[in-house]
């Protein structure tokens, strides 16, 4: 293992100017900087991080609490972990993985300990029960989503109440009066979580102000589950001529069960998601949507997080604008509804 002393020699000054050019704790200038740095690459020097961390008083890791649920789209949620890791690296930090399931428990073992300098929490919920503890603390965080009081807080998400207003009103403009929202699975909503409820916010906001008929109904999503979702649907409202769906998961059931009940899209019915890109493209007829920008959204995140340590930035919120594109699942309403 090469030895910051064999650092300074190779670079032909002390070991004391390595160490503050690795730290920036003196200002060295830039001829010496570059004679340092290049002899850190020639030799392969990685300082160890025990002695980094004691010398600084942080570890250079931001710990990302991540939800492993069988309820969410966890390819969404890996996209978002893996921006997170790929943009702190490029500020010098690690990323310390927890899952979301230990909820409380988890930040006051991180604040606690100094396990790390920072925070990001995802899976956040309206009254989130982690929101206190990180108010509590000195310790920099930021939240990929929304609570119900951001205040104090640093967050980052889609404006979803934007994306479901986006959704409607796109297919309002088609003509379409009768729309049925397909949701997230039942337990989504039973914890508040902040995205799909303010998504329905959006939705019935944007449907009063309009006067359409709108029907909002959870599905655990798969082949089943849409079938028996979809039939309670059409009992309902018989009329239903536009769907939007927050749930990845029901997108493929949903068009085969359509295909198979007779109705062609969209010539009958228009189909409207919020998804990523990727899951918009692949479905059997390529969907409008409002895509989830789950990499902006983590390296947003991180970009905020780092401002904070580096004393630069306070808290605030930002909401990224919602963009639909439109594909071939949606267009004029049918003339018989």
């Amino acid at each position: 293992m090469v030895t910051l002393a064999e650092v300074a020699q190779h670079a032909g000054v002390s070991a004391s100017t390595v160490s503050y050019v690795l730290s920036g704790k003196r200002s060295i200038s830039s001829t010496t900087r570059q004679r340092v740095e290049e002899s850190i690459r020639t030799l392969g020097y990685h300082p160890n991080a025990g002695a980094r961390a004691l010398a600084s008083s942080r570890s250079n890791i931001i710990a990302l609490m991540i939800p492993l649920r069988t309820d969410i789209y966890v390819p969404v949620m890996m996209e978002i972990a893996v921006a997170v890791a790929t943009t702190a690296r490029t500020h010098g930090y690690d990323v310390l993985l927890l899952t979301g399931e230990e909820g409380p428990d988890a930040v006051r073992r991180v604040t606690g300990s100094g396990l790390a300098d920072a925070m990001i929490l995802m899976d956040v919920q309206l009254d989130d029960e982690r929101l206190p503890l990180l108010r509590d603390t000195h310790q920099p965080s930021a939240l990929i989503g929304l609570p119900a009081d951001p205040s104090g807080l640093t967050c980052v998400d889609l404006d979803f109440r934007a994306a479901g207003a986006l959704c409607l009103g796109h297919l309002a403009a088609l003509g379409h009066r009768d729309i049925a929202v397909i949701g997230e699975a039942p337990a989504v909503y039973e914890r508040h979580t902040g995205f799909a409820e303010r998504t329905l916010e959006g939705l019935r906001g944007r449907a009063r102000e309009l006067g359409l008929r709108l029907l909002h109904r959870p599905c655990e999503g798969g082949y089943d589950a849409m079938a028996v979702t979809l039939a309670r649907i059409f009992d309902e409202r018989p009329g239903t001529t536009g769907f939007v769906v927050q749930n990845e998961s029901a997108v493929e059931p949903l068009l085969a069960l359509l295909r198979q009940q007779g109705r062609a899209v969209p010539e009958d019915v228009s189909v409207v998601a919020i998804c990523p890109d990727q899951v918009a493209v692949q479905a059997s007829v390529r969907l409008t949507s409002v895509a989830v920008p789950a990499q902006e959204m983590g390296r947003r995140a991180v970009e905020h997080l780092v401002a904070k340590l580096d004393g630069r930035g306070g808290d605030e919120v930002v909401l990224l604008a919602p963009e639909l594109t439109v594909r071939a699942s949606s267009g004029p309403a049918p003339a018989a509804s």
